[in-house]
């Protein structure tokens, strides 16, 4: 293993010289973060998952410099993604977590989040999440070399090394981006036919079934791949097609102001239904039982890390512990330690004094505990499963599980302890996204011959430049539409917010979320995957059944027989790129269509609804029609992918 070390090469040499950390990179990297952060919070907050953005950067920067400015220069196109998937992973810790405030103060629990609350939370989990990586780096991503494979961190230093190829995959993610935001815009901007495509209730069945048609859920269904997708699908069946009507055919003294839901005080579950339909029923119910779900696939994800992260934990600091300094080349730079310790320190001290961030001193002592054991954790397992693979959801359960009990335990109690465990809990998993991030980032910087010092420089800038952001993308979502709606569920923030009440007041719905408890044990007995189906569960059928529909894409041109296999394995590949320019298209046109969801024209209507209400189609024919817009997204799918090829090939 040493001579393998040893004899390792990167792309460009240590003693060769190229442009890295440019204007152009940053300003790159920095418009990057900003989108991707803002499109995959808005994923996250409508589906519960986010996509990496570390290809679709990459591949984006290298179109643009080697094709628009006409520049050939791998660094830069590095540096550019390793500030650009910054963005996309510090929205996805903070969507996670930080809603949960804005639903207490709906609620009129608390006062609503301003700007500088959100965005030091932010940023304090941002930047302790890099500066935790760095003394790591030589440790994971150096010592141990050729052990730990970094399956995404090396697929995207695959990508900038087939440079040749920049111009046309930028074209698919482009092309993608565009689709995407056209589509989006013609079903929730025109609003020509209704987003959801639901059959008709059958006569005494409450069960509902139907598809949304977005072209963000197609993405994420190829994305994923056949199998979660269908785990997901499978979660919102038993919901929408087992508990509902169960639970409306047996009925029962439901208190539905036990529930959450005075409005409903004294109804039947008959009555419920009878008046709202089935996703009353879902709304009030299921939801607790999808919630218990997602814990406990949370916690059995960690519990089965568990000898995995303790070795993780252990093998890094021994390999911390033994590495060794030297004369450091240009590919062996870091930022120097005391600096990088004396940014810790005073990030923590000031996480505990700043008023505007509800931590106190034995928040901040938690957040020294837990964030560095957990980046440490993130770090190495990204090295070993890849971030998606990557249990960070279950880092943040155990996380606010661990909080909620300390804070209780010294009498921060009400609505100061669970604001306080909210915030440490952001932070941590913050911290955790983060650090993971960085860590593959790095290994890609490794490979082609980065200098780890201005990288990490880089992942500093997109984090800061993602977290001003945040805040903004927010509170835009929620003043438009508010979370926990329909339009953006805000699954994951809903749940940290049940774990956090249930422990600090006891008056949750437990016998509904041990329900779930038991299924997602019972389903770990039979070795399913259980958090993909306890998302299905908890979110509804309609997009779930549509993120289905992506992953059957991707099941069949897995399927397909090729006489080529390396044509065929491009084919896919483009329709990856494509899918995430889809994904941040939605986004994008998603966040500005909440801008005009706030903006009034007088009336007591919106510059939103009153662009809906020039066009649009209900029943069959509204049902028709969408189908037909969701055939147009799967075909421009295969047009950026299969045909693309089949027709360039010929």
């Amino acid at each position: 293993m040493n001579e393998k070390k040893e004899s390792f090469k990167p792309y460009i040499s240590a003693d060769k010289v190229l442009p890295e950390f440019t204007i152009t990179s940053i300003l790159m990297g920095i418009i990057l973060a900003v989108v991707f952060g803002a499109a995959n919070a808005y994923l996250g907050l409508k589906v519960g998952m986010t996509v990496s953005a570390s290809i679709p950067a990459a591949v984006i920067s290298m179109g643009v410099i080697r094709v628009i400015l006409r520049k050939n220069s791998i660094l830069e196109s590095n540096m550019v993604q390793t500030i650009g998937s910054a963005g996309e992973s510090l929205a996805a810790g903070a969507i996670f977590t930080m809603p949960a405030l804005f639903l207490w103060a709906e609620e009129g629990k608390i006062e609503m989040p301003g700007f500088m609350e959100i965005t030091l939370i932010a940023l304090f989990g941002g930047l302790l999440g890099v500066l935790f990586m760095i003394p790591l780096r030589k440790a994971l991503i150096v010592e141990e070399h050729g052990v730990l494979p970094y399956p995404e961190g090396m697929a995207c230093a695959e990508v900038l090394l087939a440079g040749e190829e920049g111009g046309s995959n930028a074209a698919t993610v482009f092309a993608g981006l565009g689709l995407g935001a056209a589509f989006k815009f013609f079903v929730d901007g025109l609003k020509v036919v209704p987003a959801d495509i639901n059959t008709p209730t059958i006569s005494s069945y409450a069960g509902q079934f139907g598809v949304e048609i977005y072209p963000a859920l197609i993405g994420v269904g190829y994305i994923c791949g056949p199998s979660i997708s269908s785990y997901m699908f499978a979660g919102g069946i038993i919901a929408w097609l087992v508990l509902i009507p169960a639970v409306v055919f047996f009925g029962g003294s439901i208190d539905f102001a036990t529930l959450g839901n005075a409005n409903l005080a004294g109804s039947t579950i008959a009555e419920v239904y009878a008046e709202n339909g089935a996703s009353a029923i879902w709304g009030n119910v299921i939801r607790y039982v999808g919630a218990g779900a997602i814990a406990t696939g949370g916690i059995i994800s960690l519990i089965k890390s568990l000898p995995l992260i303790v070795k993780t934990f252990g093998g890094a600091m021994k390999s911390l512990k033994n590495t060794k300094g030297g004369t450091e080349v240009r590919t062996d730079k870091d930022i120097k330690l005391p600096i990088v310790l004396g940014a810790i320190l005073i990030l923590i001290i000031l996480i505990w004094l700043v008023p505007a961030v509800p931590v106190s001193f034995l928040g901040a002592l938690l957040i020294v505990i837990f964030g560095f054991f957990f980046a440490t954790v993130s770090s190495r397992m990204v090295g070993l499963i890849g971030s998606s693979n990557n249990p960070v959801s279950g880092m943040a359960i155990a996380t606010l599980l661990m909080a909620t009990f300390a804070l209780k335990a010294t009498g921060n109690t009400g609505m100061s302890g669970m604001t306080g465990a909210i915030a440490i809990g952001s932070i941590i998993c913050i911290i955790a996204a983060i650090a993971g991030d960085t860590s593959q980032d790095l290994k890609t910087g490794y490979i082609v011959g980065a200098t780890p010092a201005k990288q990490q420089c880089g992942e500093l800038i997109g984090v800061i430049a993602s977290g001003l952001a945040i805040a903004g993308v927010l509170s835009l979502l929620n003043k438009a539409w508010g979370f926990g709606s329909t339009e953006i569920p805000a699954p994951q923030a809903t749940l940290m917010k049940m774990i956090v009440e249930g422990i600090m007041d006891a008056k949750l719905p437990w016998v509904l979320v041990f329900m779930g408890v038991f299924l997602a044990l019972a389903l770990e007995v039979l070795r399913v995957p259980v958090m993909p189906f306890a998302i299905g569960l908890y979110l509804p059928v309609q997009l779930s059944a549509g993120i289905m529909v992506g992953g059957v894409v991707r099941l069949i041109l897995d399927k397909r027989k090729a006489k080529n296999e390396e044509l065929k394995k491009r084919q896919i590949s483009d329709g990856t790129l494509y899918c995430a320019g889809m994904i941040a298209g939605e986004g994008l046109v998603g966040i500005a269509l909440a801008v005009c969801a706030i903006i009034p024209t007088g009336g007591g209507l919106s510059v939103g609804d009153r662009i809906g209400g020039l066009l649009n189609l209900s029943g069959a024919a509204g049902n028709i029609v969408g189908l037909i817009v969701l055939a147009l997204m799967v075909l421009s799918l295969l047009k950026f992918s299969v045909w693309k090829k089949e027709k360039a090939a010929k």
